[in-house]
């Protein structure tokens, strides 16, 4: 009989195998669950819009409101008169009796010249007077003897008439005499050089014993009057149709003229209030401008002679003007413009035409309609059909007690009793 004998396999082996068969079912199974999930994950996932993301602006709407009609140019201060102080005989300057950058008053003694030569001379012309007035109290007694005469017939006609003719000549030559001592008098009075108007002595031009002329094209002395001053500015000519209309409607009792205000150019502070005392006759066709005037009260000196400024008039008031931030208006090589957002936050460009800017804010004349949302900061990344959002604010910085807060909370707190550490 054939025996067959089969071979064991050991214990450990098997266990082996059935530890790695469970191993590589589970591996399997974790395998398609993470793919299930994964496809699910994808599967509710939002889809990635399309196109660039939307650019961070800041926008506002355009306002209705009432804001003053005002145009403004670039101006100079000017003083409101200006007299170069001119001997008016000639001499040797003996005093001057200013100093310089001096207020004066009008009429007050600035310089004398040497006065002796004039003095001499008024003295002459009043001696030549006096010998004529004895010559004609001599004619005077003569021609009343001669008048006497002739009613007795004791002398002729032709002598009385002669005694007569005398008497005039004489009283005539006493006029004379009155008008040299006049004339000697005034050139007398040139010696003591006074000022002509009120204001500012500027620098001295001559100095004390020098001989001055009255040709002299220099003169001794400026002054300009700096209290009331004057601010000279020009506009376009497109302006004058509306400020000769503002002008006109300003007539009349109880109205004022037209308020002009002088504006720093650096710090834009308002340095005086003044009114307008000129439009200019004509416009100047080399330039196209037209010029004006302001007199402003200038008591604290802020304006001075020949300081640039900006002038501003105001013509009147604009009511449900349609007014944004001045950033807000962009320009072009075709123009003003300005980025309106529209549906879906896309923006377009809207020409405009802007009426005037002041403080900030610009007034539109045509291009936008009240309630427009436009974009007043972030331009510069702007094209036409780009979507946009709007800028979050900054966030505040933390105040004093949430950092005591968070301080106290890093410091370590005493264990309770018995508690572990």
């Amino acid at each position: 009989m054939i025996v067959m004998q089969t071979k064991t396999i050991p214990f450990t082996l098997r266990r082996t195998a059935l530890i790695g068969g469970s191993v590589l079912l589970a591996a399997l199974g974790l395998a398609l669950v993470a793919h299930q999930q994964s496809s699910l994950a994808a599967d509710e996932a939002p889809a990635k819009p399309s196109g660039p993301p939307p650019l961070s602006v800041k926008t506002a709407k355009v306002a209705s409101e009432s804001v003053p009609l005002t145009r403004q140019g670039v101006a100079t201060v000017l003083p409101m008169a200006s007299v170069t102080v001119r001997s008016r005989i000639d001499g040797q300057l003996d005093r001057v009796e200013f100093k310089e950058g001096q207020d004066v008053k009008a009429g007050q003694v600035l310089a004398r010249l040497d006065a002796r030569t004039y003095q001499a001379q008024l003295q002459q012309v009043e001696a030549v007077k006096a010998k004529d007035q004895v010559l004609l109290a001599n004619a005077q007694a003569d021609l009343q003897r001669y008048t006497q005469l002739i009613k007795e017939e004791a002398t002729t006609q032709q002598i009385v008439d002669t005694q007569r003719a005398l008497v005039a000549q004489l009283q005539a030559t006493l006029k004379t005499d009155d008008a040299q001592i006049n004339l000697a008098q005034v050139q007398m009075s040139y010696t003591a050089i006074t000022a002509p108007i009120s204001g500012r002595i500027g620098a001295r031009l001559v100095d004390q014993g020098n001989i001055v002329r009255a040709t002299d094209a220099g003169g001794l002395l400026v002054i300009n009057q700096v209290d009331p001053i004057a601010v000279q500015f020009s506009l376009p000519e497109a302006a004058f149709q509306a400020v000769n209309r503002a002008i006109n409607a300003s007539k009349g009792a109880g109205k004022k003229p037209l308020r002009v205000e002088a504006v720093d150019r650096n710090t834009r502070q308002v340095l005086g209030v003044g009114e307008l005392i000129l439009l200019n006759n004509q416009i100047d066709s080399a330039t196209g401008t037209i010029s004006m005037k302001a007199r402003f009260a200038n008591a604290e000196h802020k304006l001075w002679p020949g300081q640039s400024v900006e002038a501003r008039v105001t013509l009147g008031e604009l009511s449900e003007a349609l007014t944004v931030p001045a950033t807000a208006v962009q320009r072009s090589q075709t123009g003003n413009f300005a980025y309106v957002v529209e549906a879906e936050d896309k923006v377009r460009m809207q020409p405009i035409k802007v009426l005037q800017t002041e403080n900030g804010k610009a007034v539109i004349e045509s291009g936008l309609s009240a309630g427009d949302r436009v974009v007043v900061d972030g331009h510069y990344r702007l094209t036409p059909g780009a979507r946009v959002v709007e800028a979050k604010p900054p966030a505040p910085a933390a105040s004093g007690p949430v950092r005591a807060t968070a301080s106290a909370a890093s410091t370590p707190t005493a264990s309770a009793p018995g508690a572990k550490p």
